[in-house]
């Protein structure tokens, strides 16, 4: 008889496995694209990612507000409650592995029908001598209850590597978000003394311009110029003053972005607009490619998701394997409080192993598994996407600064030609060798070269900002 259960235990325990292993192969991922050796043809592997912020920003009051930022900002602080909520996931995971314990307290009361085999017995079979079996049968029960699924095929295991991942991927993300935002402080930062610089201007030319308008009322009180030509300088005062205050209103815009991401309400921005000027370029050194897949905090969390997306197609394939559960409980159970904790008597105990595997629900085991799998090359896709993004990010800055870098030193000396020929045209009018409409223009002309040449500055600098950025940098 034992030999005949065995061998029918056995056949069916093959049939679940067979059943459990017709399952789809999961695809090779397919190759990721290599990064091209070089940015450009040098081969210098010195890379400015390495450098801790605090070190690349030079400017005191700067690194003040990246740190305030880094200290308040919600999206930081909200990052870091997600680094939260994954880390207690692999705790979820982990404790999935471990056998379920739980102590428990029972109490019941049943009642069999007479006409059953429980009912029946019970009606001529003593309890204890002289005593039958109640109608009426109390149940009382106290006593630890324990399951363990065995993790045969890896299923619990992939998720708790899966878990693990995105839990290294949330502080990845952490690092991608410190990252941008002090990029985006700091460009804030150069605009607003970009601005301090642009409102000086403005106002040295105002000054210029009142003066200009001085000169030309003498003249048509002397009925040397007539007044179309006091009209003319008033317009252009106008038109600075009202410049003025559409800078002081940027000002206002960027300080507030600021004390946004710094977490604060309204106040003053500290800075030192004499350092709008200096520019240390030596810092740039952009190493080779392949090192923006160890620096980027946004690859690196894109690589731990695809890692993770592995994890699960695994753990998906898993569930069409048979499953093997271990159940047990002990404890002491009575029909009265008194007689419960009487051993050996009232001892009681239960173990239970068994083998199951999917049948009739195949159909939705296999769309988890087809889901996985999508999730998978949809995590691989974005990873290449992302490498590629990061290459080219660096590309462009690296010759956006080349580029602006000349571009600046065109603007130079557009500066200097224009400013020498506002001083011209004022000396040339006052001894009447010059027209007033030359005086107005090439006031006009400097004024909008000095803004494009605090322009180009200002983009320097956040060119600078971005391509440290774009290399990895931020995060150390």
């Amino acid at each position: 008889m034992m030999s005949r259960i065995k061998i029918i235990t056995g056949c069916v325990a093959l049939v679940l496995f067979a059943l459990g292993c017709k399952t789809a192969v999961i695809p090779p991922t397919e190759a990721i694209k290599p990064l091209p050796e070089f940015y450009t043809a040098s081969k210098d592997t010195i890379n400015v990612a390495a450098t801790k912020w605090d070190v690349f920003y030079k400017d005191a009051y700067l690194k003040q507000l990246i740190e305030t930022t880094l200290a308040n900002n919600y999206d930081l602080l909200a990052a870091m409650q997600k680094i939260e909520i994954a880390r207690n996931t692999v705790r979820f995971n982990k404790g999935a592995q471990l056998p379920s314990l739980n102590a428990g307290i029972g109490a019941a009361q049943r009642k069999f029908g007479l006409y059953t085999m429980d009912g029946a017995g019970n009606a001529t079979t003593d309890m204890l001598p002289g005593q039958r079996v109640p109608e009426h049968l109390p149940d009382y029960l106290v006593g630890f209850n324990a399951s363990w699924e065995v993790d045969v095929w890896g299923k619990l295991r992939s998720k708790k590597k899966a878990a693990l991942a995105r839990y290294s991927s949330s502080i990845e993300a952490k690092n991608a978000i410190q990252t941008a935002l002090i990029a985006e402080v700091a460009a804030t930062y150069f605009e607003l003394l970009a601005l301090d610089n642009e409102l000086d201007i403005i106002r040295e030319t105002i000054l210029l311009q009142q003066a200009a308008l001085a000169i030309i009322k003498i003249k048509k009180q002397a009925a040397v110029l007539n007044e179309l030509a006091v009209k003319q300088f008033e317009g252009q005062v106008s038109n600075s003053k009202a410049l003025e205050f559409e800078i002081l209103q940027k000002i206002t815009v960027a300080e507030n972005k600021l004390n946004f991401l710094s977490g604060q309400f309204s106040k003053t921005v500290l800075r030192d607009k004499t350092k709008f000027n200096t520019l240390d370029s030596q810092l740039i050194s952009v190493g080779i490619p392949s090192q923006l897949l160890k620096n980027r905090p946004d690859i690196r969390q894109a690589e731990l998701e695809l890692f993770a997306s592995k994890c699960d197609v695994k753990s998906a394939k898993a569930a069409f394997y048979p499953s093997f559960t271990i159940t047990g409980s002990v404890g002491y159970q009575a029909f009265k409080t008194a007689l419960l904790f009487q051993a050996p008597e009232s001892f009681a105990y239960s173990i239970l192993g068994g083998l199951s595997a999917p049948l009739l629900n195949r159909n939705a085991i296999k769309a988890q598994f087809n889901t996985a799998k999508a999730n998978q090359t949809e995590a691989l896709l974005n990873y290449q996407r992302i490498i590629l993004s990061g290459y080219f990010e660096v590309a462009n800055e690296l010759s956006n600064l080349n580029n602006l870098k000349q571009f600046y030193e065109l603007k130079e000396k557009e500066v200097a030609t224009y400013t020498q020929s506002t001083a011209i045209a004022n000396d040339l009018f006052k001894s009447g060798r010059a027209s007033y409409l030359e005086v107005l223009m090439s006031q006009r002309t400097a004024l909008e070269s000095k803004i494009e040449l605090i322009t180009t500055r200002k983009l320097q600098h956040q060119s600078a900002i971005h391509l440290y950025k774009a290399l990895g940098g931020g995060w150390q």
